[in-house]
């Protein structure tokens, strides 16, 4: 393999296995002296072995904090349980005694968000100091400060009735405690754990009282005197075995697909690194992607020969039917008497193509998936008059209430408006994924360079003389700052991207985000969407 998905899937790996060693070596040494388990530990012995895995975050505030984040101090993610798919959240004790940065919360917002929009169990594996006080400003308040866990975990629990497990198998303190506390299941391990609202020291503080931990919020404390928590067990092991217990005794899923996972695509997905160009600007063929990605590789197109910029079909991806939709690469060849098109582009009629095949997605029960490799729409005055706003309009309007998953791969450009039709973050798909060649912003650096500089550039040049020494600075500073932003890594740290997945791992991790999206039958709109219940008293 080489060229540039090649290196640069090979630069993330190496810093995705720098975050996965949280606080280090040293730290994860200390975990196990004082008889614990780290948080991957922890996560890899309640999971599945062997199963797929979707960590989402990972990448989460690594370019922040001078790199003492790392994770931002919690694990997050999507795995299977006895076969069944589950949200799993883990602090990581390493980084900061598992203390909450501004991001520990979004990332377990996001992961409370996955579990209530799937109608999954969700577990929380807590070893948390609480707040990290230094930046309290960004953890405490807010709309979606850390109350906002709460808020989800009530919602969870009275109206969702999604499962919640929290095994409290480290520290839990402070307002933190609420976590464990609006869980239908609280577990504990004897002499290593410890809940509640205080420790020690702020007791004496407070009261005057001196009084260990084990007495004041201990194992055994909360399941023989104060009732608060459920199961005391021995150790971390027990724990986990405990967790996935209760998991296998819950009631089968009402709504998951057969799936078929022994059905395999046409062509080797390890085939996709020779697929993308090394210039990300050149053409290339999406049916090549697909191959690589659907059963047998097989895609029945719809209007196939409309709007070929646009890909739009049925397909399956481990047995599941699904409704795909892909932007074509390269120029495209018009009808007889039009002018070809760039593929990438999204002019009117394929908006209206794709606007018209989502609502027959939505209207059949179809969960989408999004392959993006946008640049944005069209321009111009034939784009304009061709009445490109209202076609865009009705692409975004389809897509935004569609009421199926939404599943999102961008494998090379997610740019302006385009993005945002091809189902971008803020229109809140199931999920959201990326490969290492992603890039996303409102445009390519050499197009804002244009936008910026552009008529400074064109007066220059007709006066015969160079641009000022000044603005060509400021041209290549602003080339600069888009190729970093444009970068799957700067995305993926600031959470606009679940996870950055790599080709050969694309096809498991899609088919593990559908089961888990189709457990809910819809509507897919928002974080959740409350059953109907009768009023109070009614």
């Amino acid at each position: 393999m080489s060229g540039r998905l090649a290196q640069l899937a090979a630069d993330v790996r190496e810093l995705e296995a720098k975050l996965r060693e949280g606080g280090g070596a040293e730290r994860i040494k200390k975990q196990h002296d004082q008889g614990k388990l780290s948080a991957r530990e922890r996560v890899a012995g309640l999971l599945d072995e062997g199963a797929p895995f979707l960590e989402v975050g990972l990448l989460v505030a690594h370019d922040q904090y001078d790199g003492q984040a790392p994770a931002a101090g919690v694990i997050t993610g999507l795995g299977m349980v006895h076969g069944r798919e589950v949200v799993v959240v883990a602090n990581d004790a390493t980084v900061k005694a598992g203390s909450w940065w501004p991001e520990t919360i979004t990332k377990i917002l996001r992961a409370q968000e996955i579990a209530m929009r799937c109608r999954i169990p969700i577990v929380y594996l807590v070893d948390s100091a609480g707040v990290n006080l230094p930046y309290q400003g960004g953890v405490f308040p807010g709309q979606y400060g850390a109350a906002r866990i709460f808020y989800y975990n009530s919602v969870m629990r009275r109206y969702l009735r999604i499962p919640q497990f929290a095994a409290v198998m480290g520290q839990c303190v402070a307002g933190g405690a609420y976590l464990p506390a609006l869980s239908d299941v609280i577990l504990m391990v004897k002499g290593t754990s410890f809940m509640g609202l205080g420790g020690p020291n702020l007791v004496k503080g407070a009261t005057g009282q001196s009084v260990d931990g084990e007495t004041l919020g201990g194992a055994i404390t909360h399941t023989e005197v104060s009732g608060v928590a459920h199961y005391a067990v021995d150790d971390d092991h027990a724990c986990l075995a405990k967790l996935r217990e209760l998991i296998g005794r819950l009631p089968a899923p009402v709504h998951r697909p057969a799936g078929n996972a022994d059905a395999k695509p046409a062509t080797d997905p390890a085939s996709l690194y020779d697929v993308l160009p090394t210039d990300h600007r050149m053409s290339y063929d999406m049916h090549d992607v697909l191959k690589a990605v659907l059963d047998d590789g097989a895609i029945d197109e719809f209007q196939p020969n409309l709007a070929r910029e646009m890909i739009c079909g049925d397909a399956k991806i481990e047995g599941i039917a699904v409704g795909v939709i892909a932007n074509q690469r390269g120029l495209i060849k018009g009808r007889p008497g039009e002018r070809p098109r760039f593929g990438g582009i999204i002019y009117a009629e394929s908006a209206e193509k794709v606007a018209y095949f989502i609502d027959r997605c939505d209207r059949q029960g179809l969960p989408i998936v999004f392959v993006q490799d946008v640049s944005g729409f069209m321009v111009g005055p034939d784009a304009e008059h061709e009445g490109i706003i209202r076609a865009g309009a009705r692409f975004v309007e389809a897509m935004a209430c569609a009421r199926v998953p939404k599943i999102v791969l961008t494998v090379n450009h997610a740019s302006g408006a385009g993005y945002y039709a091809m189902a971008g973050q803020g229109f809140d798909p199931d999920f959201i994924l990326s490969w290492p060649t992603g890039r996303m912003a409102v445009m390519e650096g050499e197009a804002a360079v244009q936008a910026v500089h552009g008529p400074t550039f064109e007066k220059a040049k007709k006066a015969g003389v160079q641009p000022s020494p000044a603005v060509l600075a400021s041209a290549d500073e602003m080339r600069a700052d888009y190729e970093q932003q444009l970068d799957a890594r700067y995305a993926g740290a600031r959470g606009f991207i679940d996870a950055i997945v790599y080709p050969e791992d694309t096809r498991d991790l899609l088919a593990l985000a559908l089961r888990a999206a189709m457990h809910n039958p819809g509507p897919h709109l928002g974080a959740f969407v409350l059953p109907h219940m009768p009023p109070s008293g009614a």
